[in-house]
């Protein structure tokens, strides 16, 4: 392989695990609260609810959740199976309700920020000589340096929200911010979102993954 294309190739590969390491989904912060109790919401009942007004959305995304919190060993509940649309904004009526589900936790997501980033890289000519004489210069360059036209891209990026609540204890245990580049899917998200969630969470002694 001549020099020149081989210097294209790496710098290709170089783009390709860029672009590959920027997408899909990053913890940017989280928190545990140090007052929190040690336990665990293996088994239980886990409340999962999107913050939207997008009521279509809010019930997919709410579902897909709650199938990620039970494929992780809690028993996962859209939060529209038990407080009806009309009533989910009333505090204390939907606080009754979930109550009266039995539920130990809550699990809440809520997009934060959405934006469109774009990536460019230059145009790049690889050669192996110079321009400054046609013999020993030029001639070579012209026959053997490839062109690299660059690219120009642009990717959506979603962050999320991610609360979870002891309702035993009611108190906040933990909290953390995702960013996500470029999801296929809501539903793409929120298993990327709750995938990385899930691992944090278990390393705190909150949630322990299902068999």
């Amino acid at each position: 392989m001549k020099k020149g294309r081989r210097v294209v190739v790496l710098s290709a590969l170089a783009t390709a695990l860029a672009v590959a390491a920027g997408a899909g989904t990053s913890l940017v912060s989280t928190w545990r609260n140090p007052d929190a109790a040690p336990g665990t919401f293996q088994g239980k009942k886990v409340v999962a609810v999107f913050m939207s007004q997008d009521e279509g959305l809010r019930r997919g995304i709410e579902g897909a959740l709650a199938q990620e919190l039970t494929r992780r060993g809690a028993v996962g509940v859209p939060a529209f199976s038990i407080v009806p649309t009309a009533e989910i904004r009333d505090e204390e009526v939907a606080k009754a309700r979930i109550t009266e589900s039995g539920a130990a936790g809550v699990v809440a997501l809520r997009l934060v920020g959405q934006e469109r980033q774009v990536t460019s890289s230059p145009a790049t000519y690889y050669s192996t000589g110079g321009y400054g004489s046609m013999w020993g210069g030029y001639w070579s360059v012209g026959w053997g340096g490839i062109y690299d036209p660059g690219y120009l891209r642009t990717e959506s990026v979603f962050h999320v929200e991610v609360l979870v609540y002891s309702l035993e204890q009611n108190i906040l245990v933990w909290a953390g911010q995702s960013k996500t580049t470029n999801p296929k899917s809501a539903d793409a998200l929120v298993k990327d979102v709750v995938a990385k969630v899930a691992g944090d969470i278990k390393k705190a002694g909150l949630m322990q993954k299902g068999k």
